[in-house]
């Protein structure tokens, strides 16, 4: 990473932009959004930038630049056309350690103003440093597309179930688990169809309905400590009896290129606690996973196999019985010559929970690739 990507509290504080034209107009809609004091300083300044800043908290000065008017901000922006001005104004933003941003000359930059992608309180920023701000931009068009609206509603819901979700649940892990079943199941589902009503009564019964089986499960493990006279449960035996079993993804992941995988397949990938993965997946779709996710290398090659295939499954069940949600990472699909169906069988005599996601085969990719019409 050239910059580390860091967001700005900037309600009620104060920003000063020097300059009062078009790019003062661009930089001024973006900081006001995010509740920004806008001290605007220039001569000239544009009908347009006075019609967009209304709110008395905003303040124009109507002056060239002067230094004493930096006092108080909390970052500038220097939007002017004159590169001597520029440069003043970077030098005596850094003698006073105040983050400065002169617009399109990256080197004279504390930080960058990133493409953004607005789903309040939702924010999601992409920076090319200053090498490529078009590409960045369309990068945030194709995000767009594919992040509903809903996100944001989504978000500001599970702010405020927030505090009562934790004193219900006692456990990061429970935690964790609750909220990505909320993301993903029905509670997301009513908030995209804009049922919002709908998904807050929905959000506020799974949390009861869990609440209710973590308190049985502790009066149940109360009852059996208090009967056993002879042999008390120790306090390790009875947390392994918590967990209810996980769920198994057999994932195909495809000939190596990371766009070539399914949507299904990057966003279980996203959740898994352990990757089992194989030989022939790329490093490059391994860096999808869940990043604190444990990864364990399965692989098998002529004359060396790193875990026997029912050592395998033995793994795949073993962990899911643990709680855990296991994802088995597999190149190309899962079911050519990659006996997939071999790990169903065991998942389903042990009563392990499994999904199933294809991938394109190697085959058909590389001819695709290669431009071969079968």
């Amino acid at each position: 990473m050239n910059t580390f990507p860091l967001f700005f509290k900037l309600e009620d504080r104060k920003v000063l932009i020097v300059g009062g034209g078009e790019v003062a107009l661009r930089k001024a809609d973006l900081l006001s959004r995010a509740g920004a004091c806008i001290t605007i300083l220039a001569p000239d300044i544009s009908h347009e930038l006075q019609a967009l800043l209304t709110d008395s908290k905003h303040e124009f000065i109507y002056e060239d630049y002067n230094k004493t008017h930096m006092s108080g901000a909390r970052v500038i922006i220097a939007a002017t056309d004159d590169e001597t001005l520029n440069h003043q104004i970077h030098a005596d933003a850094t003698e006073l350690n105040i983050p400065v941003n002169v617009v399109d000359t990256p080197h004279l930059c504390d930080f960058i103003f990133p493409a953004i992608i607005d789903r309040n309180p939702i924010v999601i920023g992409i920076s090319s440093n200053g090498k490529a701000p078009v590409l960045a931009r369309l990068l945030r068009a194709r995000l767009e597309t594919l992040i509903p609206q809903g996100y944001g509603k989504l978000a500001k819901l599970a702010g405020e179930f927030r505090s009562e979700v934790k004193a219900k649940i006692p456990t990061l892990t429970g935690r964790r688990q609750f909220w990505e079943r909320a993301f993903e199941g029905q509670v997301s589902q009513l908030m995209f169809a804009g049922n919002e009503t709908k998904a807050t009564a929905q959000l506020q019964a799974d949390l009861d309905s869990t609440a209710a089986a973590i308190s049985k499960k502790s009066d149940d493990t109360n009852l059996v400590r208090e009967s056993d006279a002879i042999k008390p449960v120790a306090s390790n035996e009875s947390e392994k009896s918590l967990p209810a079993v996980g769920e198994v993804y057999i994932v195909g992941a495809g000939p190596g290129d990371p766009e070539l995988l399914t949507f299904k397949a990057l966003r279980l990938m996203q959740q898994a606690d352990v990757v089992f993965y194989d030989a022939l997946v790329s490093p490059q779709v391994l860096d999808l996973c869940r990043r604190d996710a444990d990864k364990v290398f399965v692989g098998k090659k002529r004359s060396n196999h790193t875990v026997a295939q029912l050592g395998i499954n033995e793994l795949l069940v073993n962990h899911a019985k643990q709680g855990r949600r296991v994802v088995r990472l597999k190149g190309g699909d899962p079911f050519i010559f990659g006996r997939g169906g071999e790990e169903i069988e065991s998942l389903r005599a042990h009563g392990v929970p499994y999904q199933v996601v294809p991938g394109i085969t190697a085959a058909n990719a590389a001819a695709s690739l290669s431009l071969i019409h079968i």
